[in-house]
Protein backbone atom coordinates (compact mmCIF):
# COMPACT_ATOMS: atom_id res chain seq x y z
CA UNK A 1 0.00 0.00 0.00
CA UNK A 2 1.33 3.44 -0.84
CA UNK A 3 1.88 5.95 1.93
CA UNK A 4 -1.09 8.02 0.75
CA UNK A 5 -3.53 5.11 0.57
CA UNK A 6 -5.44 4.36 3.75
CA UNK A 7 -7.50 1.19 3.79
CA UNK A 8 -10.52 1.69 6.00
CA UNK A 9 -12.23 -0.99 8.01
CA UNK A 10 -15.91 -1.02 8.85
CA UNK A 11 -16.62 2.17 10.72
CA UNK A 12 -17.72 3.75 13.92
CA UNK A 13 -20.18 6.33 15.13
CA UNK A 14 -18.41 9.36 16.50
CA UNK A 15 -20.25 12.44 17.71
CA UNK A 16 -23.43 11.17 16.06
CA UNK A 17 -21.80 10.71 12.64
CA UNK A 18 -20.66 7.52 10.94
CA UNK A 19 -16.93 7.59 10.20
CA UNK A 20 -14.59 5.07 8.58
CA UNK A 21 -11.88 3.57 10.78
CA UNK A 22 -8.46 2.07 10.19
CA UNK A 23 -5.61 0.49 12.13
CA UNK A 24 -2.24 2.21 12.33
CA UNK A 25 0.95 1.67 14.28
CA UNK A 26 3.15 4.29 15.86
CA UNK A 27 6.42 2.85 17.10
CA UNK A 28 4.79 -0.57 17.49
CA UNK A 29 1.74 0.76 19.37
CA UNK A 30 -1.39 -0.34 17.47
CA UNK A 31 -4.26 2.13 17.33
CA UNK A 32 -7.76 1.98 15.90
CA UNK A 33 -8.63 5.45 14.66
CA UNK A 34 -11.40 7.29 12.87
CA UNK A 35 -10.32 8.55 9.45
CA UNK A 36 -10.91 12.15 8.34
CA UNK A 37 -10.00 12.17 4.65
CA UNK A 38 -12.47 14.64 3.15
CA UNK A 39 -12.53 18.41 3.57
CA UNK A 40 -15.78 18.09 5.54
CA UNK A 41 -14.55 15.42 7.96
CA UNK A 42 -11.22 17.18 8.43
CA UNK A 43 -13.01 20.47 9.21
CA UNK A 44 -15.31 18.78 11.75
CA UNK A 45 -12.58 16.63 13.31
CA UNK A 46 -13.39 15.84 16.93
CA UNK A 47 -15.52 18.96 17.55
CA UNK A 48 -18.21 18.22 20.11
CA UNK A 49 -17.04 14.65 20.71
CA UNK A 50 -17.15 13.82 24.42
CA UNK A 51 -16.28 10.11 24.22
CA UNK A 52 -14.15 8.25 21.68
CA UNK A 53 -15.68 4.90 22.64
CA UNK A 54 -13.38 2.11 21.47
CA UNK A 55 -11.36 4.43 19.24
CA UNK A 56 -7.85 5.60 20.04
CA UNK A 57 -8.16 8.87 18.12
CA UNK A 58 -8.57 10.37 14.67
CA UNK A 59 -6.22 10.30 11.69
CA UNK A 60 -6.41 13.27 9.31
CA UNK A 61 -5.32 12.21 5.82
CA UNK A 62 -4.30 14.59 3.04
CA UNK A 63 -3.63 13.76 -0.63
CA UNK A 64 -0.63 16.09 -0.76
CA UNK A 65 1.74 17.60 1.77
CA UNK A 66 0.14 20.51 3.63
CA UNK A 67 1.20 23.05 6.24
CA UNK A 68 -2.23 23.92 7.63
CA UNK A 69 -2.60 24.67 11.33
CA UNK A 70 -5.01 22.84 13.64
CA UNK A 71 -7.12 24.38 16.39
CA UNK A 72 -9.38 23.13 19.16
CA UNK A 73 -12.51 25.26 18.59
CA UNK A 74 -15.49 23.47 20.19
CA UNK A 75 -13.35 20.42 21.00
CA UNK A 76 -13.94 19.35 24.58
CA UNK A 77 -11.33 16.60 25.04
CA UNK A 78 -7.69 17.54 25.75
CA UNK A 79 -5.72 16.05 22.87
CA UNK A 80 -2.21 15.45 21.63
CA UNK A 81 -1.48 15.87 17.93
CA UNK A 82 1.38 14.30 16.00
CA UNK A 83 2.16 15.31 12.42
CA UNK A 84 3.79 12.81 10.02
CA UNK A 85 5.21 13.21 6.51
CA UNK A 86 4.31 11.03 3.50
CA UNK A 87 6.92 8.43 4.54
CA UNK A 88 5.43 8.22 8.03
CA UNK A 89 8.22 10.11 9.80
CA UNK A 90 7.30 12.37 12.72
CA UNK A 91 7.40 16.05 11.74
CA UNK A 92 6.20 17.64 14.98
CA UNK A 93 3.85 17.11 17.94
CA UNK A 94 1.94 19.26 20.41
CA UNK A 95 -0.40 18.93 23.39
CA UNK A 96 -3.63 20.80 22.61
CA UNK A 97 -6.10 22.35 25.04
CA UNK A 98 -9.88 22.58 24.53
CA UNK A 99 -11.06 25.99 23.35
CA UNK A 100 -14.71 26.87 23.99
CA UNK A 101 -14.61 30.35 22.41
CA UNK A 102 -12.61 32.48 19.97
CA UNK A 103 -9.86 33.37 19.72
CA UNK A 104 -8.36 29.88 19.86
CA UNK A 105 -4.64 29.10 19.61
CA UNK A 106 -3.43 27.30 16.50
CA UNK A 107 -0.98 24.43 16.28
CA UNK A 108 1.23 24.44 13.17
CA UNK A 109 4.09 21.97 12.67
CA UNK A 110 7.59 23.07 11.72
CA UNK A 111 7.37 21.41 8.28
CA UNK A 112 4.73 20.19 5.82
CA UNK A 113 2.93 16.96 6.69
CA UNK A 114 0.66 14.36 5.08
CA UNK A 115 -0.99 12.89 8.19
CA UNK A 116 -2.07 14.33 11.53
CA UNK A 117 -2.97 11.99 14.38
CA UNK A 118 -5.06 13.27 17.28
CA UNK A 119 -5.23 11.12 20.41
CA UNK A 120 -6.46 11.72 23.95
CA UNK A 121 -3.84 13.49 26.06
CA UNK A 122 -1.13 11.04 27.13
CA UNK A 123 -2.40 8.12 24.99
CA UNK A 124 0.52 8.22 22.57
CA UNK A 125 4.11 9.17 23.24
CA UNK A 126 6.13 10.24 20.23
CA UNK A 127 9.68 11.50 19.89
CA UNK A 128 12.24 12.23 17.20
CA UNK A 129 12.40 9.08 15.07
CA UNK A 130 8.78 8.03 15.69
CA UNK A 131 7.09 6.42 12.69
CA UNK A 132 3.49 6.02 11.54
CA UNK A 133 2.73 2.79 9.67
CA UNK A 134 -0.47 1.43 8.20
CA UNK A 135 -1.75 -2.08 8.85
CA UNK A 136 -1.96 -4.20 5.70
Amino acid sequence: MSATTVTTASGAVLGGSSVPTTRVRVDGDELVVAVAATPETRARGLMGVTDLGDLDGMLFVFDVDVDAAFWMKDTVLPLDIAFFDAAGRLVDAFPMEPCPADPCPTYRPAAPYRYALETPRGRLEVAVGSRLAFED
